[in-house]
This record gives C-alpha cells, structure tokens and sequence, in this order.
C-alpha cells in the first residue's frame, strides 16, 4: 500500500455479494498529520477541513467513486435511521446514526473511533444499510431499527448479509459497576458479554458480540465481524478510548461504507 492509497478493509461475506462495493477504511493513506495521521475522514474532529476533504475523496476512490457520492451523518449515538432517496445531495445534514437507501451510487458512510461500524445488504431487494452503533445506540435499537427501515423498502431480514467492522474489542473495553444494569434489564442473557476485570466491580464489555447478537435476533441471515481492535492497533486505527488515556485532545475519525453499483 502506498503512502497516497487509502487502506481499507473488506469482509468475504460481502465480498461475496454481487453488485455492491464496501469498505472499513484504516487511519492509513492520507494527508493528516498529527493527532489526525493520516486518514482522518471526521469534519467533526480539530482537522484542517481541507485535508478531511481529500481524506475522504482518497476513500472514495478506491471504490471508484466520486467524493459527492458519500452520504455521511450528524451521529447523536440515537436509534435514529434516515432513509436517503431522490431528494438527498451532497449538501444535506443528516441527523442520525443509520442510513438505508435502495438508490445506486450513494455511498452510506459511518463515522467511528472505537464505536462499530455496521454495513448491511439485501442484494435480491437492491437495499443496504448503514449504522453507527456504540454501546448506547446498539442498547437503544439502532441496529433493530435499520433492519426495519431495510423491510420497508423491500428487505427481508433472512437475506441481509451484515458485517461488524473495526471496534473496540472486549478487552480494551473496561466499564464500571453500573455498566451492565440496562444490558441485563434489556435481556438477562447479556451477562454473556461482560466478563470481570481486576478492579472490583468493572467489567470488559463485548461491543461487537453484543451487536452481533442483536442483529441475530432481529433475524438476520448472516453477521460477520472483523477481528480488530481499534483502541490496541494503533498504527492502523483511530481510538477515542485510547487517545483518552494517552490524554490527547482529540482523534481522527475511521470511515466505513457501503455502495450499490450503478
């Protein structure tokens, strides 16, 4: 991978799937520099706008798109899904954390730093989605949420093919004593995703099994997951977690992104 390539992550699930073009990009192949080396896709975060600007135009062009074909969102960490259709540009703000389209050409795009990106896809209903799901949009139904507005325009929840990008894995993920109790008051199975941690009382977190399982229950065919850890890679992600502890001011932003082919 060259220094001016964006690096990007695919999944084989839907690799398999015809007619679509997906991407989990790494922090690798921008033009950042600093806290935001290099691929920092985030206008959210303290970059030079410019340089998330061709950041992003990097991205997209190695699913041979344009930089306005990429729809991305105000994320809220809400179960908040939009639906983007004839009336969406490149202008618009979006205020959610998923997106669902049947329209070929438009990129749906996440925005993480340890959180989970979620692409989604029904290639017999030419319908795909895309979430941002941490621990409190996961918890609140975002993902239960995009499967249903998939529905609507024709999906069926046995046909979706999903894939779980790059997260923060369970252990990286210590949480305190009051952590749990909406997990368990939600299922009383979640205690399956929390496993103790040395301090008394925490807990390391499952973020992307619990999402997986979510998924799953929603009736999804097929959820696969990527084995990253986004807070302990550091060369190849960006971490709020990890900035964090290193007491840094603030982080890039990963872009994740799903296409239907036109």
């Amino acid at each position: 991978m060259t220094a001016n390539v964006a690096a990007m992550i695919t999944v084989s699930a839907l690799n398999g799937v015809q007619r679509i073009r997906h991407g989990f990009f790494t922090r690798e192949g921008g033009v950042s520099t600093g806290l935001y080396s290099s691929l920092n896709c985030g206008f959210g975060s303290g970059d030079d706008p410019q340089n998330v600007a061709v950041n992003r135009a990097r991205a997209l062009e190695q699913l041979d798109l344009g930089p306005h074909a990429l729809a991305t969102m105000d994320q809220q960490h809400t179960s908040t899904v939009v639906t983007v259709d004839d009336d969406w540009s490149a202008d618009s703000r979006l205020v959610a954390d998923a997106l669902v389209t049947n329209r070929n050409g438009i990129a749906l795009g996440v925005l993480t730093a340890d959180c989970a990106p979620v692409l989604l896809v029904d290639a017999k209903a030419n319908v795909i989605g895309a979430a941002h799901a941490g621990w409190r949009g996961a918890l609140g139904g975002v993902l239960d949420n995009t499967v249903a507005a998939m529905v609507r325009l024709g999906a069926k929840p046995a046909r979706i093919v999903s894939a779980v990008g790059p997260c923060i894995a369970q252990r990286s993920y210590e949480v305190g004593p009051e952590f749990p109790a909406p997990f368990l008051a939600e299922d009383p199975e979640n205690h399956f995703f929390f496993v103790g941690a040395t301090r008394n009382g925490h807990h390391y977190f499952d973020l992307p099994g619990y999402i997986a399982r979510r998924l799953a229950r929603q009736g999804v065919g097929e959820v696969a997951r990527t084995p990253c850890d986004t807070c302990r890679e550091e060369s190849r992600f960006f971490s709020h977690r990890r900035s964090v502890l290193k007491g840094e001011k603030d982080c890039g932003r990963l872009l994740s992104t799903i296409v239907l082919e036109r």
